[in-house]
């Protein structure tokens, strides 16, 4: 698969740490996977896919955050950074792409309008209410808004896993840089044959 998410191997070196999700304690946190990043998203989707179903089958919670913007008050500095070229409610493009949409609940979709999932969404709340203490992240972009979400939810005191080849972004650089900052400092590194034999049982500890 030639894509941002299995070109990269340069952050096996950072990868000292390793661990399997704790099927008990964990939940699937799947970014952004709407029609606006279809292109960057269309290589990682049979990862995501298969991701999602290794959590469904061993009953690992799954949220789906939802990007848009409403109005120019919720714009922040995205608009100035991203010259308004944003994701606006009431788009195709804001939609979930149809194959990961047709796996989501109602729900279980968290809107958001910034790079973090936890920034003045529900979510936090949501993984209260399943008494989660770990998250696994995947989707887009791995830099911006997965890259975030992990920072956002380790200082929050969550124990994160990020998806190597269930996560993508524009340029196997960055895919490879957040990999390195990830691994270096913030989660521990699955991808879906790691995290279906830790999930099973048959993984590392």
């Amino acid at each position: 698969m030639a894509s941002s998410a299995s070109k990269c191997s340069s952050y096996k070196k950072y990868e000292i740490r390793k661990r399997d999700p704790n099927p008990e304690a964990a939940a699937l946190l799947v970014i952004d996977l709407q029609n606006y990043f279809y292109s960057v998203a269309k290589p990682i989707l049979p990862n995501v896919i298969t991701t999602i179903n290794l959590c469904r089958q061993a009953s690992i919670p799954v949220f789906f955050t939802r990007h848009n913007h409403k109005s120019p008050a919720d714009y922040g500095m995205l608009g100035e950074r991203w010259n308004n070229d944003l994701i606006f409610d009431g788009t195709l493009d804001a939609e979930l792409i149809p194959e990961i949409e047709r796996l989501s609940k109602p729900d279980e979709v968290v809107e958001k309008h910034t790079y973090s999932a936890f920034e003045d969404t529900r979510l936090q709340g949501l993984l209260a209410e399943k008494g989660v203490e770990e998250v696994i992240i995947t989707g887009v972009m791995t830099n911006l808004c997965c890259e975030t979400t992990a920072r956002a939810a380790f200082v929050k005191g969550y124990r994160v896993f990020f998806s190597t080849d269930a996560s993508a972004t524009s340029d196997p650089e960055l895919h490879d840089a957040t990999l390195k900052n990830m691994a270096n400092a913030i989660a521990y590194l699955v991808d879906c044959e790691r995290l279906q034999q830790g999930i099973s049982g048959n993984g590392m500890k």
